[in-house]
């Protein structure tokens, strides 16, 4: 065979691995809405910039008939590309060759682009659209599972790893992207679950579908595992390179820092008469994340999920930064199970990544009631708390209205090593509320009083007198917990100046294999 015949004979084995399953399953692929692996790869990365490995790869097995059916790449697209010119390793499950099926060889070469995205400091990004392990390996196909999940523990908190949902991802392979920083899944064409409807059915007796067990909506709204639920898969991949934007390379290098346009003297009136004079009365806490952060853009994360918490990312004249955010006008703000979950993991989140923490406090407690402690609230709320004292970054706290009891703890506080800590003159921070306080402190006094309009007007007065004596920042403030109270319409200044302080800080922890949080 001459040079130009293997030549030839490469170009035609480059297109037949192009074609993966062949075109009647890229025809049926389209027809679900969902692209190829090889089209998704292209419309995430950089135009041009994709460099495959592993093209000719295929499978070993002589088992029920696999034998006469090989397919070149095997069901997986492996390889690296750039996201904005930046380097990032990808791979990309295959639905057109063996359903997406995992086999031996497609697990040997997913380790191969973790263990290079690794070795090289780089995002990994992982698309799913598999029928799970191939049946016909056996173990084989259980042993290529745990050997990816290894490399994603190892590649934790190392580099980050987005995983997009854009098709089944059902039994051992829902915890691949379980143990990733980001989980995208596209609405309606996207499940997760460990055990699907049929399994569910003979076991339980419950009829359910796919979409109800495992859907995008379900894991956004319900069980928070989905970080975004995007539209179609078109929006995944705009998150996908949005999400980038915000983190470095790897967990030694600084996030990206952008030229910023905004001015950083930029103030906004409005703040000042956001906070309603009723203290009971509630506002949306985004309205005053919009109004700070560089030109009004925050990349919020699980907006469907515990609402009563507000997290994102956002920019600070051009540095990246996550927020957590009390939301009064969801449940008062108030702390419950799913809040404390959602912010725990994304303040560590941040931690990883070098992005400064600033977070916004109006939050009257934690929520009360038997669920909420036979569900766990006390350890729940305590991954907040460890999450804030072990954190390193930066981290600046801003109390906006109500700051009571153990929730004030929790929520960036100076004694959890809070960096700077403002608030604003409407800040009410103390043990608990005027009127639980005076339950507590004059309940007998006030049962004593048989006039019901003395005792109102009574009660009145001794909350009336809490609230001057304690619920204000000034108390805080005079023991040094509050570094200064500021005007709520320089916010945005005050914030870049402390960052601009912060940049140099280091914190250390003490040595150790590693701390153990309550999970």
């Amino acid at each position: 065979m001459g040079n130009q015949d293997k030549i030839r004979q490469l170009v035609e084995l480059r297109q037949e691995a192009r074609l993966g399953g062949g075109a009647e399953r890229i025809e049926s692929q389209h027809g679900k809405g969902k692209y190829t692996a090889r089209e998704r790869i292209e419309m995430i990365l950089d135009e041009g910039s994709f460099e495959e490995f592993d093209m000719f790869v295929t499978h070993r097995s002589h088992d029920f008939g696999l034998e006469k059916q090989h397919y070149l790449s095997d069901g997986v697209i492996t390889g690296h590309g750039t996201i904005d010119g930046r380097v990032v390793y990808i791979f990309s499950q295959d639905f057109t060759v063996f359903g997406g099926s995992l086999s031996e060889t497609f697990a040997l070469k997913v380790c191969k682009v973790m263990d290079q995205a690794i070795k090289v400091g780089a995002p990994l990004i992982g698309i799913n659209d598999s029928g799970g392990a191939r049946i016909q390996e056996g173990v084989k196909s259980l042993a290529g599972y745990a050997e990816i999940f290894q490399r994603n523990i190892m590649a934790s908190g190392v580099i980050p790893q987005i995983s997009a949902i854009f098709g089944p991802c059902a039994g051992g392979a829902v915890y691949s992207p379980a143990l990733t920083d980001v989980i995208i899944m596209s609405d309606k064409t996207s499940y997760m679950f460990v055990t699907g409807p049929r399994v569910t059915k003979t076991v339980t007796g419950e009829e359910i579908t796919n979409e109800d067990l495992g859907g995008a909506e379900v894991h956004a709204m319900k069980s928070g595992v989905a970080h975004f639920k995007a539209e179609n898969e078109e929006e995944g991949f705009l998150l996908i390179r949005k999400t980038l934007e915000y983190l470095p390379q790897n967990n030694l290098e600084e996030p990206p820092v952008l030229v910023c346009d905004d001015p950083i003297d930029r103030t906004d009136d409005a703040l000042n008469e956001v906070i309603p004079e009723d203290p009971h009365k509630p506002y949306d806490v985004k309205e005053i994340i919009y109004s700070v952060v560089d030109n009004h853009e925050f990349l919020e994360f699980q907006r469907h999920f515990a609402k009563n918490i507000v997290i994102g990312f956002a920019r600070f004249n051009g540095i990246p930064c996550g927020i957590v955010a009390n939301q009064p006008n969801f449940l008062a703000g108030v702390l419950d199970i799913s809040a404390s979950r959602k912010a725990a993991r994304f303040v560590r989140f941040c931690d990883c990544f070098n992005l400064p923490v600033v977070t916004l406090v109006d939050v009257p407690g934690f929520l009360p009631g038997s669920a909420q402690e036979y569900g766990g609230i006390i350890i729940h709320g305590a991954k907040l708390m460890f999450s804030y004292g072990e954190a390193t970054v930066p981290k600046i706290t801003i109390t906006l209205r109500k700051s009571y009891g153990g929730a004030h703890d929790v929520m960036g506080s100076k004694q959890l090593r809070g960096d700077i800590n403002y608030a604003w003159p409407t800040a009410e921070i103390a043990v608990m509320g005027p009127k639980g306080a005076i339950e507590v402190l004059e309940g007998k006094k006030i049962a004593s009083i048989v006039d019901p309009a003395e005792r109102a007007r009574y009660t009145a007065e001794k909350e009336s007198e809490y609230r001057e004596k304690f619920a204000n920042p000034y108390q805080a403030a005079k023991y040094g917990y509050i570094d200064d109270v500021i005007e709520p319409r320089n916010t945005r200044f005050r914030i870049i100046r402390a960052l601009t302080t912060l940049a140099t800080k280091k914190d250390k922890n003490l040595p150790r294999k590693h701390s153990n949080i309550p999970l």
